[in-house]
């Protein structure tokens, strides 16, 4: 049991249920009736952005495992509950599940399948080599995040619909500045690995300053989606509540940048994140 326990840390089930759930609410914002009539197209979806994001998560920890033992050593990897090796033959086989899934989502067009093979190389070469590059790595990491969304846009229309495009640009900023909250966390870590973070290069002050200005970013996008009349009156009330929690996460960062703070900043941005998601749903409907 303690194995299969394992196993489950490594995928990270919370974050994959996140990009699952990504998939569906990117498909639900381009074609609200998508429930009705697509909704193999919604299962196929969650499976891929469930699986691949699984699958990255493993490697992620395959390459990390040095550095999880100065930072997380009770990961399943250094804590040796899992063995490198297996940990990339489970990655391989959640991987071959992912991808089987994508070219079941829509087989009307092979976009969706493309775009999950793009999604997969850039992430896996995230953690391979674009993690010591700082912040393109971030950026690496929030396209990923993005993905699933547009992903989703896919599977329901065949396209990306405007209203999709903008969440994903919101997500992508604010998701730039958790990436970048999170280096401040794992410093000591990044700087036995020369991993150029800009914590590491440039200090923990200056990014919790950078990490602020992605989260603002985020945060003038928001209105836009109403100006537009994209979506409904009701997004209003929770795209505000995920608004004002962005701007009190940054003054709590920039109030204090110290590790433990940030951890708490990362953590709690990641319910807005999910508010955020909500707002947009609730607007569509």
């Amino acid at each position: 049991m303690r194995k299969i326990g394992g196993y489950l840390r490594l995928m990270r089930p919370v974050n994959c249920l996140m990009m699952g759930f990504a998939v569906i609410v990117g498909a639900a914002l381009a074609s609200p009736g998508v429930f009705g009539n697509l909704w193999q197209n919604l299962i196929y979806g969650f499976v891929t952005g469930f699986m691949l994001t699984a699958a990255s998560m493993a490697i992620n920890d395959y390459y990390d495992r040095e550095i999880d033992a100065i930072n997380e050593p009770a990961r399943p990897i250094p804590s040796h509950l899992i063995k490198p090796e297996e940990a990339l033959v489970f990655a391989f086989f959640l991987t071959a599940i992912g991808f089987i899934a994508a070219f079941l989502t829509n087989t009307n067009s092979p976009l969706c399948f493309v775009i999950a093979i793009i999604s997969w190389a850039i992430s896996t070469a995230y953690v391979t080599v674009g993690k010591k590059t700082g912040l393109l790595g971030n950026f690496l990491v929030s396209f990923c995040v993005t993905v699933p969304f547009l992903y989703g846009s896919l599977a329901a229309t065949n396209a990306i619909v405007p209203n999709v495009l903008i969440f994903a640009s919101m997500a992508f900023l604010s998701n730039t500045g958790r990436e970048i909250t999170k280096g401040i966390v794992d410093v000591e870590g990044d700087s036995a690995r020369n991993i150029q973070t800009i914590a590491v290069r440039h200090g923990e002050k200056k990014a919790a300053v950078a990490a602020v200005l992605f989260y603002l970013s985020a945060v003038l996008l928001s209105p836009i989606p109403w100006l537009l009349t994209l979506v409904s009156f009701w997004f209003i009330p929770l795209v505000t509540i995920t608004d004002f929690g962005l701007v009190a996460s940054s003054l709590m960062l920039l109030e204090d940048y110290s590790r433990g703070n940030a951890r708490k900043v990362k953590n709690i941005v990641l319910f807005w994140f999910i508010v955020g998601l909500l707002a947009f749903v609730v607007g569509t409907l």
